[in-house]
């Protein structure tokens, strides 16, 4: 029985190790970077679009729905004129939260400073979801909570996936398949 048992752990441990042999350095971070574009990048591009005004000078003056998404309760305070609510912080907060939405998802999909752009983003959507919660007032079916059974809760458990998948990027970065994998071979033969 113990032959049996070693020949079936042997094959198993094989296989997987030609596997892991055969996906190392590619695999994972471009399906990392495919996933978060398949599912997540339209969603961030269009929401961070809708941020921006008209024309060029559109790029540098979110709109009063940027101001409302970001800073609900002050919105509302101010009865939505975005004139009342001062640059610093407040505007230049709204400002890099908006142009965050469009750079670090693009920036992730190209695999252009991956593990810095995942990072960040991971500090972007633990943002949107206290701004979600606090100042949207979402209720409690629709925050969820992990462990549930549940898998429908558009925060606890959506978040919580999508937070993962960056940390992979985070840690394992984007892989061979990247803008960073070309930059970093690029400075090397710069060096020598």
């Amino acid at each position: 029985m113990t032959l049996v048992i070693s020949f079936f752990v042997r094959l198993y441990m094989g296989f997987f190790s030609v596997i892991q042999r055969m996906t190392e350095g590619w695999l994972l971070g471009l399906a990392a970077r495919f996933v978060f574009a398949a599912v997540l990048l339209v969603y961030f591009v269009r929401s961070a679009l809708t941020k921006f005004g008209p024309g060029i000078a559109g790029l540098f003056e979110p709109t009063a729905g940027a101001y409302a998404q970001i800073l609900p309760a002050m919105m509302e305070a101010v009865s939505y004129d975005t004139s009342q609510i001062p640059f610093m912080p407040y505007g230049l907060v709204v400002l890099v939260g908006s142009w965050a939405e469009i750079l670090l998802p693009v920036m992730i999909v190209l695999g252009v400073f991956t593990r810095a752009a995942s990072l960040g983003f991971i500090i972007f959507v633990g943002a949107m979801t206290y701004v979600d919660i606090t100042g949207h007032h979402l209720d409690a079916a629709t925050i969820g909570t992990i462990f549930d059974g549940d898998p429908t809760g558009l925060i606890a458990d959506q978040r919580l996936l999508w937070v993962f998948l960056l940390l992979v990027l985070v840690l394992r970065g984007a892989g061979k398949i990247s803008l960073d994998y070309l930059l970093v071979r690029w400075w090397y033969a710069r060096q020598y």
